[in-house]
């Protein structure tokens, strides 16, 4: 969701994690203890992982939020969420072959109705699997507006990328010492209550750790919410992706710990497979859930066919131009709102018609869509 995505430089030091992180994955037992304070581990065994992989074949797909959401609460709140916008744009999804969405929750959105809560999450399982479409769905996040509430949304700010996302816990985690169980409450409510849901094929428990200049302060977070998991232990396997080889640690213990590896990147061909050479030495099945920028070379036309001939999950960043203006580029705010000349992200236009009918057909002809 950042550009200090997976390239590579520091690939050396990712190298070092992952022959490490393989070494443990072949020695960890499940329920193990470590010394100290470590927790329990529920992690998969590599024959668990693999079993996965073949169940669930090639998952491609987007980073989902309605065009009409412009972040996770807009998404999930009662007052806003809109079922008839979701299950048009899966069908234009399915149309064209995708059969996965990564999709971000909100502890707010839980906190304010429980109950409705999960019961829309319910129904934007049956949308999407009326589609023939898996959910990743995705806890916590440290990317951009580190502030929020409850109610209505912000509108967008013309021109400017992700103008109204909000960050899940943001910065009430350094303030408010109550959040934490809070917290721990609200993801083993939603694990236990979807923990057998063939619906959903991973949990991402945590999008881009330390992002915001936040590092190693994310570190409690990250290993409480892996705690959280393991001792729900749901049938679907829990993961938090790689993103910037320089948060050497979280790299580390996010490695160590998921049960499939994931990871980001918005680079080109080149590095995106050295990369992938990479964390393939893990052994692990593994899913690249954000890429495609185009401004950066990170295109449908060049990532998808390796990610495809690799055998990697393939979930790239938006589906559907929306008051997210992600079509916009990170750092390239255009103040009066005017159309970009190059779309960062995005497939469809709002009334459906493709951005680029050339990589739409290329989509198509990878998922084999006639």
């Amino acid at each position: 969701m950042n550009q200090l995505t997976m390239g590579k430089a520091n690939l050396l030091i990712l190298l070092v994690v992952a022959a490490f992180s393989a070494c443990q994955n072949q020695t960890q037992k499940v329920g193990q203890r470590s010394e100290g304070t470590e927790p329990v581990k529920q992690k998969w065994t590599v024959d668990q992982a693999n079993s996965w992989e073949e169940e669930h074949g090639w998952l491609r797909g987007s980073n989902f939020n309605p065009r009409t959401a412009i972040n996770q609460l807009e998404m999930w709140q009662s007052e806003t969420f809109d079922p008839e916008t979701i299950d048009q744009e899966l069908g234009w999804a399915e149309e064209i072959g995708l059969n996965c969405m990564r999709v971000y929750l909100h502890h707010v959105a839980w906190e304010v109705d429980k109950e409705g809560f999960k019961d829309r999450m319910s129904q934007y399982l049956d949308i999407a699997d009326s589609h023939g479409i898996k959910t990743i769905f995705v806890f916590f996040d440290d990317c951009w507006n580190p502030i929020y509430e409850a109610g209505k949304q912000p509108d967008p700010k013309p021109g400017v990328h992700n103008s109204g996302w909000v960050r899940d816990p943001g910065e009430l985690i350094f303030l408010d010492e109550n959040l934490m169980p809070l917290l721990e409450e609200y993801v083993k409510d939603i694990l236990t209550a979807f923990k057998d849901d063939k619906r959903i094929a991973i949990w991402d428990l945590y999008n881009e750790p330390g992002n915001n200049r936040l590092g190693n302060s994310s570190m409690p977070l990250l290993r409480n919410v892996f705690r959280w998991g393991w001792e729900v232990r749901p049938s679907q396997p829990l993961s938090a992706g790689v993103w910037n080889v320089q948060l050497t640690d979280l790299n580390r213990f996010q490695l160590e710990n998921s049960d499939i590896v994931t990871y980001h990147n918005y680079k080109g061909p080149e590095e995106h497979q050295a990369a992938i050479d990479t964390l393939k030495l893990i052994g692990r099945p593994m899913v690249c859930t954000e890429y495609m920028a185009r401004r950066n070379n990170s295109l449908f036309t060049n990532i998808m066919p390796i990610l495809k001939k690799e055998n990697i999950g393939a979930i790239n960043w938006g589906l559907v131009a929306g008051r997210s203006n992600t079509k916009y580029a990170w750092d390239e705010p255009i103040p009066d709102g005017s159309e970009p000349s190059l779309w960062f992200h995005e497939i469809f236009h709002p009334d459906g018609t493709p951005y680029s009918q050339e990589e739409v057909e290329l989509i198509k002809n990878l998922t084999k869509v006639q």
